[in-house]
């Protein structure tokens, strides 16, 4: 079995939105990523995607939960924790235009990283800036620009180049394309494929792209209301999806080349992540409902071809 670079046990991250109100943005969520692999995580808005991302990363303290890189458990109580997670663990931004100090020059901004862990001085400094550019398909001419005269896939290669300067080796892509065009959009993901192949990287990539997830991702988790409810290998979870959200986002693809797929119909609303659910938080929205559906929450288990679902079909 491959090395884990990243492992998440009983993950919880609740945000008190008031008095007495907890939204539970993601609710006890368990996986793990090999070196080298790229485990996409999908998901309507607001299923807590993104904010599983940024707590594995360390930018929300986790309510409870473990995370652990490279073995070691995540910690955030010091500077020291924080710098040692920094240079084995970097971020790339959904929003080009936000994530990017407009008031700094590209140069700069590429080198923060660089300059905080003390990697390079002075001229090898330079270079470095120079080398990730290239490394990201721009060019040295653009280390003296500033942010705004550039594009937003541009901007998004210079997001790019900035989480690799510390040279981690594990990246967090918060739907690094989902602000892009449709044009730029594979020529990014292309890029970041490159990357993994020449750096041996590790990904986890969020996104609401489904045909792009499968293009990058090696296998793929599927949550829904904070939980997660089906993980397998790519293809298999493309070709023979269990569980019934899973079946309903991927019939939402839009047909390519003739491709047929059964259209799923869908009833109800989607449920309230701050309401104690005593059973599957999408019972009220599936055609198989039963009545242990509505009384026993599903645990995620394997059910065959490393495919793992929280659903009581199975």
């Amino acid at each position: 079995m491959a090395e884990k670079i990243l492992e998440v046990k009983n993950l919880k991250k609740h945000f008190n939105v008031g008095k007495n109100k907890v939204l539970k943005a993601v609710d006890d969520v368990s996986f793990y990523i090999e070196k080298g692999e790229t485990l996409g995580l999908v998901g309507e808005s607001g299923c807590g995607k993104t904010t599983c991302g940024r707590t594995v990363i360390g930018l929300y303290e986790k309510t409870d939960g473990e995370i652990y890189l490279n073995g070691k458990p995540l910690k955030n109580k010091s500077l020291k924790d924080r710098k040692e997670k920094a240079r084995i663990a970097q971020m790339i931004f959904q929003d080009p235009y936000a994530s990017l100090n407009t008031r700094m020059t590209v140069g700069d901004i590429i080198a923060e990283g660089i300059d905080i862990h003390k990697l390079y001085k002075e001229k090898e400094r330079e270079e470095r800036v120079y080398e990730l550019l290239n490394l990201v398909g721009l060019n040295k001419s653009h280390a003296s620009r500033f942010p705004h005269e550039f594009s937003g896939g541009q901007r998004q290669r210079i997001g790019i180049a900035r989480a690799l300067a510390v040279e981690p080796q594990f990246i967090v892509c918060d739907e690094p394309i989902s602000a892009l065009d449709v044009s730029i959009q594979a020529q990014v993901v292309n890029l970041l494929i490159d990357l993994q192949n020449k750096l041996g990287l590790t990904y986890l990539f969020i996104a609401h792209d489904l045909s792009m997830v499968r293009h990058i991702s090696d296998r793929v988790g599927v949550m829904y209301l904070g939980n997660l409810i089906e993980l397998s290998p790519s293809d298999e979870l493309y070709k023979n999806p269990l569980h019934p959200y899973s079946k309903l986002l991927l019939s939402a693809i839009p047909s390519m080349r003739g491709e047929k797929r059964n259209k799923v119909k869908i009833e109800g609303e989607v449920g309230n992540p701050m309401e104690d659910y005593k059973g599957c938080k999408f019972a009220n929205r599936c055609s198989y409902c039963m009545d242990k559906c509505l009384k026993e929450i599903p645990r995620l288990k394997e059910v065959g071809n490393k495919q793992f679902v929280a659903c009581h079909l199975y």
